[in-house]
């Protein structure tokens, strides 16, 4: 997995999420005692298990053979073993790839693990077991825990917009423009993650280490497969497709959700947030964005983010008001007036100095240069 922005060697010291980092902590420390393991592989580490402390330690999700469990736990550890059966491990140290949620794909997306993990939740949700949702909770907590990691120092910005902006038109190439400057600006590009607009700032970001040509032929490859309906499998495939022709893209977070299953995740996004719970989520992605949000032109969900965000930018509850860009005046003054009501919230206090309304997707890099204090 690639470096984080904020390279991920920052998270807690005490937890080890790779067998890299276990054999590091094992030589260098000479004990696991107060160590959290999170879905390590261990079979082939129980000579190192049997040999050392492990007091205190907490095993998450990691397979070992049953004679190192055993010692373990008379050292004092908790093992937490792996769940059986289950389409995605909720104990992951690290966030998904679009290799990993995609495996598989040219059996077509439904056979992916991200299609079948959407399967496992559409069986489990409605039935009000217990253990299912506390499977769920603690996947998104963990989740919550490697995007707090990878993001630690990154200046973030979000860019919300809706799902059926559809690639091969002009305001798709916009948007990836969009997240291309954000990204050469040496922010970090955060989106929910799926397709539509969301895709298209992902992608920018992915584009920003290659020549300004390289974004318009990705786009004339896209637009041969403009939606993700009918065929998820199509729509995926063609993402990939740009990705083998022009590998190691930029970075950028996607944090979408299994909560809107018929909305798969895009491809372009480098680090995949996925979480079972849609609150979690959304929270989630407007908290993270602490160098502010530009709102693209979208429906209901577009304007539940704005005043998501606009929320504790009025109480001050995060903090400072962080910047807020709406993208289109027409669209946010006349179709869905949320411009109007978000001034009247603003009026006489700090966060009035933080919004502002553009006409052109090319002034939103201006606009929150301009309201960053």
């Amino acid at each position: 997995m690639q470096t984080s922005p904020a390279h991920a060697a920052h998270h807690d010291d005490r937890e080890i999420e790779t067998p890299e980092e276990f054999d590091a902590v094992v030589s260098a420390r000479g004990t696991l005692a107060g160590f959290r393991v999170q879905a390590v592989d261990l079979t082939d580490r129980t000579r190192e298990l049997l040999a050392t402390d492990t007091a205190g330690a907490v095993f998450l999700g990691c397979p070992m053979r049953e004679n190192a469990a055993a010692k373990i736990r008379a050292d004092g550890a908790l093992v937490f073993p792996p769940v059986p059966d289950l389409p995605f491990d909720p104990y992951r140290g690290l966030l998904y790839s679009p290799d990993e949620l995609f495996d598989g794909l040219e059996k077509g997306y439904e056979q992916t693990p991200d299609a079948l993990a959407y399967a496992w939740f559409q069986r489990t949700k409605a039935d009000g077991d217990i253990y299912a949702s506390m499977l769920r909770s603690v996947h998104d907590d963990a989740v919550s825990d490697a995007l707090d990691e990878l993001l630690r120092g990154a200046r973030v910005v979000g860019v919300m917009g809706g799902h059926a902006m559809a690639r091969g038109t002009k305001e798709y190439a916009g948007a990836a423009r969009l997240g291309r400057e954000l990204t050469r600006a040496g922010l970090t590009v955060a989106t929910g993650g799926g397709p539509g607009a969301m895709e298209a700032a992902n992608l920018g970001a992915y584009a920003a280490p290659f020549e300004d040509a390289m974004l318009d032929e990705a786009c004339e490859l896209l637009a041969e497969a403009p939606s993700f309906t009918p065929s998820i499998t199509d729509w995926a495939r063609a993402a990939f497709e740009v990705r083998t022709r022009w590998p190691r893209g930029g970075l950028s977070v996607g944090i979408p959700t299994w909560f809107y299953g018929h909305e798969p995740p895009n491809a372009f996004a480098s680090h995949i947030a996925k979480y079972f719970a849609n609150a979690t989520r959304e929270d989630g992605l407007l908290a993270r964005s602490n160098g502010g949000v530009v709102f693209l032109p979208g429906a209901a969900g577009t304007v539940q983010e704005i005043f998501d965000n606009a929320t504790p930018n009025y109480y001050e509850s995060r903090g400072e008001p962080k910047p807020m860009v709406l993208v289109n005046r027409v669209h946010w003054t006349e179709r869905l007036p949320t411009w109007p009501l978000l001034q009247a919230l603003a009026r006489e206090r700090s966060m009035e100095a933080r919004i502002a309304l553009v006409d052109r997707i090319e002034e939103a890099p201006a606009a929150l240069k301009r309201l960053t204090p």
